[in-house]
């Protein structure tokens, strides 16, 4: 996941980043520390744009560290964190890394002060036992990561992050999916995996940029049949679910024209049909006749088909959902055992995790 997150610049200035990671330093140090960049250069407060803090034993925040005021991306990932301040009123971050600490929902601030800056939040590994609505504060943010927290919730407010790209939440105690997770149409990546969640929405179809849906470890018996509408979706993974072996769904089925039931009856009848005697566009109509696939069923379809959807052997141990066309919905409530199902559409799945 982490290579989804924005980029850095191997060439950045020396005096623009400040990197104290891995030194196990308590906050008092780490304070010192600080005030030795600031006396040694009184520009650096203003020129310090990242700072790297990771791996060490800050349990809170050095008091000094908001003199850097432009300081962009902040990592203080695996520290112990227990409590964090309102540090969005001192500058204007782009990247916040806070994975693997201690912070609860009640040791965040009640609120952030609004910072439009602000690109990638990373919060996993903590104690959220609920979605920590404070980062709505953030409009532009376009990666978000709160997977392992134990929380049990997504908020329903989750379309305001309108330009998310990634959102991992894997490794909470989510039941439910919202449907207004099917707004976030700039969304690349969804993270639902190892969580409690049972049914998924119908309108994740609207999803049209999903590039990767993780899903495995859930308590899933079905997949909406409008997945298939993901024409960009590359990766699934759906392991450890109690999926049903098929399942088959009828998508939205508009009566036949009069133009189809008319050739229908000729193809299923071999009527035999002479030059003028119906009508010319009914004589090219009766060339692009595809025959049902259930091999129970010989009737044939033109236009007007049935999309099925059903789990299939996968590398002769698995069983993935897959799409072929019937006839009618008659079809599809019949015997399937032995249709020889094929994907028809490349782009359905390009890589299917199971195991």
């Amino acid at each position: 996941m982490e290579n989804y997150t924005s980029d850095s610049s191997d060439s950045e200035s020396s005096n623009r980043i400040i990197d104290l990671a891995y030194l196990l330093r308590k906050p008092e140090e780490v304070e010192r520390i600080l005030n030795e960049h600031l006396q040694d250069d009184a520009k650096k407060r203003f020129e310090v744009e990242k700072m790297i803090l990771h791996h060490n034993e800050l349990n809170f925040l050095p008091s000094n560290l908001c003199r850097f005021v432009n300081i962009k991306c902040l990592d203080l990932s695996n520290n112990g964190l227990t409590t964090l301040p309102n540090l969005f009123e001192h500058c204007q971050l782009t990247n916040l890394l806070l994975k693997n600490n201690l912070l609860t929902s009640e040791s965040l601030p009640k609120e952030f002060s609004r910072c439009p800056s602000l690109k990638e939040l990373n919060l996993g590994g903590n104690s959220l036992n609920e979605f920590p609505e404070q980062i709505f504060s953030f409009p532009n943010l376009r990666y978000l990561y709160l997977g392992g927290n134990g929380m049990n919730n997504i908020s329903k407010d989750i379309w305001k992050l309108k330009q998310l790209q990634v959102l991992s939440l894997g490794g909470n105690n989510i039941t439910e999916v919202p449907l207004s997770v099917g707004q976030l149409k700039h969304l690349h990546m969804l993270v639902l995996c190892e969580n409690q969640i049972e049914i998924l929405p119908s309108n994740i179809a609207n999803l049209h940029n999903l590039k990767s849906l993780l899903l495995h470890k859930n308590r899933l018996r079905t997949l909406p049949p409008e997945i298939i509408a993901l024409r960009n979706l590359s990766e699934l993974s759906l392991r450890e679910n109690p999926l049903v072996v098929q399942f088959v769904s009828d998508i939205t089925h508009q009566p036949a024209s009069l133009l189809e039931l008319s050739a229908r009856v000729i193809k299923l009848h071999n009527v035999e049909v002479r030059p003028h005697e119906i009508p010319h566009t009914l004589s090219v109509y009766l060339d692009c006749a595809h025959r049902c696939v259930n091999p129970y069923c010989k009737g044939v379809y033109f236009d007007n088909r049935v999309e099925h959807i059903k789990f299939v052997d996968f590398c002769g141990k698995y069983r993935i959902p897959l799409l072929q066309y019937l006839c009618s919905s008659k079809c599809a409530n019949g015997p399937m055992e032995e249709v020889p199902m094929r994907p028809l559409r490349s782009y359905l799945m390009k890589k299917v995790l199971l195991g």
